[in-house]
């Protein structure tokens, strides 16, 4: 008989902390989904497991990203005055248990499988260490893992170790700085122009002024919703 759908991201729970006991991974069900959070000195030995094992077979890698905890959980965005607390916001109340335990490690890799087999999908991330931050790369396991980790080095500035060509993938080659870290500023740090005197593009110091982008978040609270100055205001 198979398990209701229901009670399954239980079940994979379950077998997960079966399958990884002495791993020191843990487990979360949330939403229907399952977490399993790795350290990152046993990320290689847990993924071939996850991968090998029969009872697991999450033969596919799906998707890899990185995160970048910055202030997570702690405060709400820096804003103007009337927006922040005032609809636009993260919605943060005070600092959570998950937050709390994230102390001190900013940078993580996010790691979605997929089980043909058992029809499961799982969640895995690893924090990573040192800095600049380190993580091992996967590429050996998942060969698609290739460009993914290209991707969230140019991106967050997380470095692979054992990528057999870690370099950036979406930036120019001379790019100053990873622009998906939540302290890279908006308007960057760089623009290029075409300048017909010299005949090539050149790159200079950006010349926009910088502003604010504020976030709309639905709050569930009771907080007022923006006023509509706020909405007319470019603000959205």
């Amino acid at each position: 008989m198979s398990t209701p759908s229901s009670t399954r991201p239980q079940a994979l729970a379950a077998r997960l902390a079966e399958r990884l006991a002495g791993a020191g991974a843990s487990t979360c069900v949330a939403s229907g989904e399952v977490t399993l959070e790795v350290p990152a000195h046993a990320l290689l030995s847990t993924c071939r497991k996850l991968r090998d094992d029969p009872e697991l077979a999450f033969a596919q890698l799906v998707d890899l990203c990185g995160v970048d905890y910055l202030a997570y959980g702690k405060a709400e965005w820096t804003t103007s005055e009337q927006a922040t607390g005032s609809g636009f916001s993260r919605g943060v109340d005070r600092p959570t248990a998950e937050a709390e335990a994230a102390a001190g490690q900013r940078f993580a890799v996010v790691y979605h499988l997929l089980s043909h087999r058992h029809n499961e999908r799982l969640r895995v991330r690893v924090y990573a260490q040192d800095d600049p931050p380190r993580v091992a790369s996967v590429v050996d396991l998942w060969s698609c893992a290739n460009w993914f980790e290209r991707e969230a080095f140019d991106l967050f500035g997380i470095l692979f170790e054992g990528h057999p060509d870690l370099r950036r993938i979406l930036t120019d080659y001379g790019f100053i700085g990873h622009p998906f870290r939540k302290d890279f500023p908006l308007i960057g740090h760089v623009e290029m122009r075409y300048d017909p005197e010299r005949g090539r593009v050149v790159y200079q110091p950006v010349t926009i002024a910088p502003r604010v982008l504020v976030p709309k978040v639905i709050r569930q609270d009771g907080f007022p919703g923006p006023t509509r100055g706020a909405e007319s205001s470019g603000h959205g």
